[in-house]
């Protein structure tokens, strides 16, 4: 997986670029494509932990080959819920 960086968000919440990058490497992360666009490219919604388990909430852009990250921060509480029921009822 190869991110572009180049237009990456500031820091914010603590989060670095590793601890975003690390959250598309969580075999538990949620891929989420909003139910209609009207912008040109497609964004997607990604709901995962870091490696420390910094949960992190995303929105990015891809080709398929290329990430770009559009913004992240800390997943809010309701999130967090959402992602853990999600896993739930995946792994049972």
């Amino acid at each position: 997986m190869e991110f572009d960086w180049t237009h990456s968000p500031p820091e914010s919440d603590g989060l670095q670029q590793k601890d975003i990058a690390e959250a598309f490497e969580d075999p538990f992360n949620l891929r989420l494509l909003p139910d209609s666009n009207s912008s040109r490219e497609s964004r997607y919604y990604m709901l995962g932990r870091s490696v420390s388990g910094a949960p992190i909430f995303c929105v990015f852009w891809t080709d398929g080959k290329k990430y770009r990250v559009i913004f992240a921060r800390r997943m809010t509480a309701d999130e967090e819920t959402f992602y853990e029921r999600k896993n739930n009822e995946l792994t049972a």
